[in-house]
């Protein structure tokens, strides 16, 4: 790949300064490829949590479901009219305040 900046640096510089991208685009990967691996581990757990709490699993559900028809109700009502449609906090954040409920 060509980059024209290049053009006044010495061949030095030039190496350098492609050594640091080489190095920038492995951290990145490494940086991906480790949240990939707490990702997995964070949905393993997860799995086996709900397993062994089917309450919490329907809870869950529930809160999914509800959250589901507000955002549904909200999206009618900014389809269905000009008014601007009431502000509901999410389903989530009225239980777990904190945790970046968004507002419709």
């Amino acid at each position: 790949m060509y980059n024209s900046e290049y053009d006044d640096l010495s061949f030095e510089e030039q190496l350098h300064l492609t050594e640091s991208l080489i190095r920038r685009r492995h951290n990145q990967q490494m940086f991906l490829r480790r949240n990939a691996q707490l990702l997995q581990q964070e949905l393993l757990l997860e799995a086996e949590l709900l397993e062994e709490n089917p309450e919490l699993a329907q809870t869950i559900h529930s809160f999914n479901m509800r959250e589901i028809q507000s955002n549904q109700r909200g999206l009618q009502n900014v389809l269905g009219s000009e008014e601007s449609a009431s502000k509901e906090q999410s389903i989530w954040s009225k239980f777990f305040p904190g945790l970046g409920g968004r507002e419709i």
